[in-house]
């Protein structure tokens, strides 16, 4: 059963972090999505509606199965943020963007290399880039549950970027050092082949950051 109380705070949590998504300058329109894990399933941003219009009746909540409930359609990207959650039970936030610099990288299908020690909160030595599929598809949802393992961000070629995390001010805040990251390595590649960290370092580095960033 539903605990109404703390479902209506994650509700407007959702609503709150999809406003901020577009004011922080990382998504536009509604291309962006949100989701979090609640009970077997999870709530997630609707489709297609502006974010500064939703109440927290708008969420939808998507079970194990798929199956929507609700009185919208959920995201079209619902599926993604549905197989991240059950393939990382360590994670329970997902934010999904089409930030400017992150997605300019992502066209070129490039990953974002370890140009800055920062690249580490995601995980590993580098950002990983998804290989293309068309939006809502099984196998868009495959390549980001493969880009992401071992990480907790990755892009999406042609596409945008996913960032997920134990709570959705992680991964909220893991959006924005994605953004910032790929703003340095495109501010880079205008200067030539950057020099970059050796793996070791990123190892050095993980393992100096444990809770580092946002709670």
């Amino acid at each position: 059963m539903h605990d109404m109380v703390n479902e209506y705070a994650l509700r407007q949590e959702i609503i709150a972090a999809s406003i901020r998504m577009n004011d922080s300058g990382i998504n536009q329109g509604t291309s962006g999505n949100i989701s979090h894990r609640f009970g077997d399933g999870m709530l997630i941003t609707p489709s297609s509606m502006p974010y500064d219009t939703l109440t927290p009746e708008d969420i939808m909540y998507v079970g194990p199965d798929g199956s929507a409930e609700g009185r919208n359609m959920p995201s079209s990207e619902w599926r993604f943020h549905l197989d991240i959650l059950r393939a990382r039970p360590e994670l329970n936030a997902v934010v999904h963007a089409h930030p400017t610099y992150a997605t300019t990288i992502a066209i070129m299908g490039h990953a974002i290399p370890p140009i800055h020690y920062m690249v580490a909160v995601c995980g590993g030595p580098d950002i990983r880039c998804a290989p293309y599929a068309t939006f809502g598809t099984p196998e868009l949802s495959a390549h980001a549950v493969k880009a992401l393992e071992g990480r907790t961000a990755c892009l999406l070629a042609h596409h945008g970027m996913i960032a997920a995390g134990k709570t959705l001010a992680k991964a909220m805040w893991l959006a924005v050092e994605v953004e910032t990251l790929a703003r340095q390595y495109h501010g880079c590649l205008q200067l030539g082949d950057p020099p970059l960290l050796p793996v070791a370092e990123i190892e050095n580095v993980l393992s100096r950051m444990a809770g580092y960033g946002h709670a």
